[in-house]
């Protein structure tokens, strides 16, 4: 056998060796992407298609009408509380990276600090700064002004959603805003650019993985959420995720809340499809 025969056996033999070896290593990884990834979202496909006794239907599907309002509510408040999050964290990231590394070391741990706790909690604290005997309310009584109606309300219910998800925006852009060459900005204005230019010729442009990494991170929990909507929005404000939560509750409706939950998968998957084609066609990283 000659030298080139026998280099191609040993390297045939290292590649099937690697692919063993990483078989194994990734073994644990797939079992538990089976069992608690792909197999519960079989589980949700089974019931949606399913009565209760079991046999395949298409009446959920036909009932997704009555809930028309809801999606649609959850997607619009979902949308405005991942603007507002953005305009509100693009500006605080940009400024971030403006400072001292001691000073972008502690701000970051503020911003990280309420990631640490749980969803719960924080909702609970904002309920605490916005109801009828909240510490707003408290003091506009003090200052003798007329108490405000915050709670309860669908602006209640998108403050809480960009109090909570506002860390996921700013931790992306912040990211990637650090890593632009400052000589770039200095550039463009020695060529005349003034600043509004540089930001839509420059700024923008470079840390655009970043909004699109920010905007799914924010808009994905947000048109899912339950929790912040019944506790900030109370009987006003029935999400997606209230209608979802209450069928599933119910034995009766329970294989109408896994149509709902699939429908709403889809609907996330595809909007998540499209922000990654553009965050690619602009050069930015795939989700």
């Amino acid at each position: 056998m000659t030298d080139a025969k026998l280099r191609g056996v040993r390297e045939r033999k290292n590649r099937t060796r690697k692919k063993g070896v990483s078989l194994l290593l990734n073994f644990p990884y797939l079992i538990w992407l089976c069992l608690f990834v792909i197999i519960p979202m079989f589980i949700v496909v089974v019931y949606a298609f399913t009565d209760r006794t079991g046999a395949f239907t298409l009446d959920n599907f036909q009932k997704l009408g009555i809930y028309k309002d809801n999606i649609l509510d959850s997607f619009l408040y979902a949308l405005i509380a991942t603007a507002v999050t953005l305009v509100l964290a693009y500006p605080f990231a940009y400024f971030m990276t403006k400072r001292s590394e001691a000073t972008q070391r502690v701000v970051m741990m503020l911003v990280m600090l309420p990631m640490w706790m749980n969803l719960l909690i924080l909702t609970y604290s904002i309920m605490n700064i916005i109801e009828a005997n909240g510490i707003i309310n408290n003091l506009l009584a003090a200052l003798g002004l007329g108490k405000l109606q915050m709670i309860n309300t669908p602006g209640a219910v998108i403050f809480g959603m960009v109090y909570n998800y506002f860390p996921y925006m700013v931790l992306p852009l912040y990211s990637v805003l650090s890593k632009i060459d400052p000589a770039l900005l200095e550039a463009a204005a020695d060529l005349g650019s003034g600043g509004l230019s540089r930001f839509r010729r420059v700024l923008l442009p470079l840390s655009a993985p970043g909004i699109i990494s920010g905007v799914t991170m924010v808009f994905v929990p947000s048109v899912s959420t339950f929790y912040i909507s019944q506790k900030l929005g109370g009987t006003s404000v029935n999400m997606i995720g209230d209608m979802i939560e209450a069928l599933v509750n119910r034995v009766s409706t329970r294989n109408l809340g896994a149509m709902l939950s699939l429908v709403l998968m889809l609907v996330i998957l595809v909007c998540i499809m499209i922000m990654n084609r553009f965050s690619d066609r602009e050069g930015g990283i795939m989700l």
